[in-house]
């Protein structure tokens, strides 16, 4: 976020079935987030499937955003054979880049930090493990 951003709040109103909202809340509290808090985080993520070149325009189904791997798998086949493992290998280093992106936005955000006592990454409160 550039230093010009305007950082005022606004609301944002929608409405979902009373079952979804009540998932949502569930799914909230179960990360000890407010329900906003829980709205706000889950856009955000999603709008990453989103970015450019990331949709599937020739995809049959009726939703085809995402991560473009309908498209990756269909075009490594079409220019090659590939067994189980090797497709796997070749369409997997997409998921190790987007989860070291990931991590290293959270940890510029302060959310999460490698913690040698929990062996790993862990949050900054320190929640979600348990200890």
């Amino acid at each position: 976020m550039s230093d010009s951003a305007d950082t005022s709040r606004a609301a944002v109103k929608t409405y979902v079935p009373a079952y979804q909202k009540s998932e949502w809340q569930s799914h909230a509290d179960d990360l000890d987030m407010s329900q906003s808090e829980f709205v706000r985080t889950m856009v955000q993520a999603g709008r990453k499937g989103f970015e450019s070149g990331s949709a599937e325009p020739d995809s049959p189904d009726p939703d085809p955003g995402g991560n473009g791997l309908e498209t990756r798998v269909l075009k490594l086949l079409s220019a090659d054979t590939y067994s189980w493992d090797e497709l796997l290998e070749a369409v997997s280093d997409d998921i190790e880049s987007r989860l070291d992106e990931t991590l290293e936005e959270l940890q510029s955000n302060n959310r999460i930090r490698y913690s040698g006592r929990h062996d790993g990454y862990t949050t900054v409160d320190g929640g979600g493990d348990g200890d």
